[in-house]
């Protein structure tokens, strides 16, 4: 059984490739450094994560593959599901082996799965789009916390920086502990040590500024008022609006 063992990096699965060409030798099984290793393994291939080696993949693969389907493979590599990378593998395989297109060819099982998970993430994207509710804090920053299933939060940070460009934002994705911050120019990488700053999906409250009180109290009157009790349907809300989500919705939090 091959085994090439990498960073766990798109960059390192990109170079993982090129020495699988290079070498003649392809994975059966990809696994990340200080991973155990399998216990039937014949050989096990160090990859050195290597950015141009890396750059040529991509090259060969903008060459072979239109913009939506090199964004489906970002989508998997950020859906974080186990054994996405060696989908991820397999596919580019085909792709530079194939004398034809095969973006289209939903019989292959690695076409169809990369679609497949492609689709979970970009859903859970537009969940998080809909659902994120910023509260704003003393010095006039205002904060999301989220947790998606899937580690889309890269995806959505363009939307808020154009549907909030005059505003300062945090988003943050509480699962992965870091997040974005806009400070109206630039989008940067941010991490925090304290959870306690918002370990209920919110603010503390000695954060908040004074209006954003009134606001959220505001907004869950407003919430309530439009509920129609006679039409009140557990089931169908959770399906519409998933209870995992709940914790970092304004109107939700009691």
């Amino acid at each position: 059984m091959q085994v090439f063992r990498y960073d766990k990096s798109f960059d390192g699965l990109l170079t993982a490739v090129f020495d699988a060409f290079n070498r003649k030798v392809f994975p059966e099984i990809l696994i990340a450094e200080g991973d155990i290793e399998p216990l039937f393994a014949t050989d096990i291939f160090d990859v050195v994560t290597d950015a141009e080696k890396s750059k040529r993949v991509w090259t060969g693969l903008k060459k072979k593959l239109m913009s939506v389907s090199r964004n489906m493979l970002g989508y998997v590599w950020l859906s974080e599901e186990e054994g996405s990378d060696m989908v991820i593998f397999r596919y580019i395989k085909k792709v530079f082996e194939s004398q034809h297109s095969i973006e289209m060819n939903f019989a292959d099982d690695d076409v169809l799965a990369l679609r497949n998970i492609a689709k979970r993430v970009n859903t859970e994207k537009h969940r998080m789009v809909e659902f994120v509710r910023f509260q704003k804090a003393a010095d006039n920053l205002y904060f999301a916390a989220i947790a998606p299933d899937t580690n889309c939060l890269p995806l959505i940070t363009s939307h808020f920086k154009e549907r909030f460009a005059d505003q300062q934002w945090i988003i943050y994705d509480k699962g992965r502990n870091y997040g974005f911050h806009y400070d109206l120019k630039n989008i940067t990488e941010v991490t925090f040590d304290n959870d306690l700053l918002f370990s209920e999906g919110r603010l503390d409250e000695q954060l908040m500024a004074e209006d954003e009180k009134l606001f959220q109290k505001m907004w869950k009157a407003y919430f309530k008022s439009l509920t129609i009790k006679e039409r009140i349907n557990p089931k169908l809300q959770r399906q519409h609006l998933p209870q995992r989500y709940w914790k970092y919705l304004t109107e939700m939090q009691s």
